[in-house]
C-alpha cells in the first residue's frame, strides 16, 4: 500500500514528494499522505527483567494479581516474549517489537534457553542421560536438551523448545520434582547481576545479537526506558 501510495506522489516527506527507497527516520522528519500528518509509530523498546515468584508473565490480570508488565518502568504498551510459570524465576525479554517475539517463540528457531534447576533428591548418570536424550511427556517427546550437574540436587539444563512447564515436567518424569527454577540465560541474553524484580534496557548490541541468534535481517531501533 505504501509504494502505490509514493508511486501515485501522495507522499511528502519534509514538504518534498517522497521517492520509492527514500530513507526516513521517522522520529525526525514530518511525512504527509495528502497532506494530513502520519504519526510516528512508538520506537521499538526491549526490556530484561528477572522475574521474581509470585508474578504472573501477562500483561494484565483479572484478578489483580501482580504482572510482570507492571514491574517494568514505562509508557510504551509492552508485551512478554514468551511465558515463565508463576512460581518460576529468573529471566524474561519483554518487548512492543512484534516481530522480533515472533521469532524468539517460533518452534523452527529454537532459541536456547538455560535453567538453573534444584530438585529433591539427586538424579542419578542415568537420569541425567534420559534428560539429555529426551523425555517422553503427555505431548511428545523431548528434545535432546544439554544437562549437567552443578552440585547435589542441582542441575543446569539447556532446552530450546517451548513446551508447557517442559523443565518441571521433565524432572518429574526421571521422579525428582522441582523445588526451584531460575532462568539464567535466552538465547545470547544473560546478566548474572540484575536482582529479582530488576529489569533494566537491552543495549543496541543485545537487540542486534538476539536479531542475529534467530536470523532476523532487521535493524535494532535505539532503546528507550520511558
Amino acid at each position: 500500500m505504501a509504494e502505490i501510495l509514493i508511486e501515485a506522489g501522495r507522499v511528502t516527506i519534509d514538504g518534498r514528494v517522497a521517492d520509492l527507497g527514500n530513507r526516513v527516520d521517522a522520529d525526525s522528519q514530518e511525512i504527509r499522505v495528502d497532506g494530513k500528518l502520519v504519526p510516528a509509530a512508538p520506537s521499538a523498546v526491549y526490556f530484561l527483567l528477572n522475574k521474581p515468584t509470585g508474578v504472573i508473565t501477562t500483561a494484565d490480570d483479572p484478578h489483580g494479581r501482580p504482572t510482570v508488565v507492571e514491574m517494568i518502568n514505562t509508557d510504551v504498551r509492552i508485551f512478554p516474549v514468551g511465558r515463565l510459570d508463576m512460581t518460576t524465576e529468573g529471566l524474561l525479554l519483554l518487548t512492543n517489537d512484534g516481530r522480533l517475539a515472533h521469532l524468539l517463540t517460533h518452534p523452527s528457531v529454537g532459541i536456547e534457553k538455560e535453567y538453573l534447576v534444584r530438585v529433591e533428591g539427586d538424579p542419578s548418570p542415568a537420569s541425567i542421560r534420559r534428560l539429555r536424550e529426551g523425555i517422553q511427556l503427555e505431548d511428545g517427546l523431548t528434545a535432546p536438551a544439554q544437562v549437567s550437574r552443578v552440585s547435589d540436587g542441582v542441575l543446569r539444563i539447556v532446552i530450546h523448545e517451548g513446551k508447557n512447564r517442559q523443565v518441571r515436567r521433565m524432572c518429574e518424569a526421571i521422579g525428582h520434582d522441582v523445588i526451584r527454577l531460575v532462568r539464567t540465560r535466552i538465547g545470547p541474553i544473560q546478566d548474572a547481576k540484575l536482582t529479582p524484580g530488576g529489569s533494566r534496557s537491552l543495549s543496541v548490541g543485545e537487540v542486534r545479537k538476539l536479531m542475529d541468534a534467530v536470523g532476523f535481517a532487521g535493524q535494532p531501533e535505539t532503546t528507550i526506558t520511558s
